[in-house]
């Protein structure tokens, strides 16, 4: 699959208008440059062919070069830390609202909380992260000015401070949260209506200790699914996040080599998420698998 999604990728961009000559040439250059230019990068070789050497340096760790002149993987090292901080830090603020405000909505089926979760929750799926990045820039920045709009980094190249993360965190944590919200309260909803958390309930156990020790972990496997299925759209949505707050990130460099038509480096993130997607999604397997079988 990672083959045939690489193989997609080169194909899409070599249909896009430019290539990466023409995007990267010097003011003023004229065609024969731009020819000698063409001809540098490989670009006068068939799609095909310059797929073929990219994917067949990729196992030994060379991503090839950009059409700038830089190694990709050396492109890649300095932004990223940074993706990954901002990624992590959402990724377990995700998981833990999720959980408390699942759990704490399923403790009162049909009550004013659970109906005030599910309302909220449906809102902030309903939210794609570059409208919540904007919300939470009107807010937090031009009207009130407690957080910084855009980020300033440091002479190693992370944010200079932690400020500068609460807005990206936010603006990919909200959606998430409120897609998994729902997984988790649907999870032990269903869980509530097996016979054991039933006998657990009959024997006169306390709400907390039904959800917590017999709900929720026949829950596991449909919440370890939910939060895998995250893990791609928080690597999607930092593309657009860190642009919108100039957060010196992977995305920020995607973003550049698409206007390039940069095909190795957007090859090389395309390929670093995917691998990192299928690692996730096989954590969740392995839960699903390993909670089905002590269950059965």
């Amino acid at each position: 699959m990672l083959v045939v999604l690489l193989a997609l990728v080169f194909t899409a961009i070599e249909l896009l208008p430019g290539d990466a000559a023409t995007a990267t040439a010097e003011r003023g250059e004229g065609a024969a440059g731009v020819a000698v230019r063409r001809r540098l990068l490989g670009l006068d070789r068939p799609v095909w062919e310059r797929f073929w050497d990219w994917i067949t340096a990729l196992p030994t760790g060379d991503l090839g070069t950009s059409a700038r002149g830089e190694r990709v993987g050396d492109l890649l090292a300095a932004p990223l830390p940074n993706t990954v901080l901002l990624g992590s830090t959402a990724f377990v603020l995700t998981v833990l609202g999720a959980l408390t405000l699942g759990t704490w909505a399923a403790a009162r089926p049909k009550g004013l909380v659970d109906r005030t979760v599910d309302l909220a929750s449906t809102a902030a799926f309903a939210l794609p992260e570059f409208v919540v990045a904007v919300g939470l820039l009107l807010v937090l920045s031009l009207w009130t000015g407690w957080l910084p709009a855009a980020t300033v980094t440091g002479a190693d190249g992370a944010p200079a401070g932690w400020t500068m993360l609460v807005m990206p965190v936010l603006a990919l944590t909200v959606p998430q949260t409120g897609w998994n919200t729902r997984i988790v309260r649907g999870a032990l909803a269903d869980q509530a209506a097996t016979p054991h958390v039933e006998a657990a309930r009959l024997d006169g156990l306390s709400t907390r200790q039904v959800l917590l020790r017999h709900a929720l972990p026949g829950a596991w496997p449909a919440i370890a699914t939910g939060v895998a299925t995250s893990t791609g759209m928080l690597l999607g949505g930092t593309v657009v996040v860190e642009t919108l707050f100039n957060y010196p990130g992977i995305g920020t460099v995607l973003a550049g080599a698409v206007a390039d038509r940069d095909t190795p480096v957007i090859a090389a993130v395309v390929a670093c998420s995917a691998a990192l997607i299928t690692v996730v999604l096989l954590l969740a397997d392995l839960v699903r698998a390993r909670t089905l079988g002590a269950r059965s």
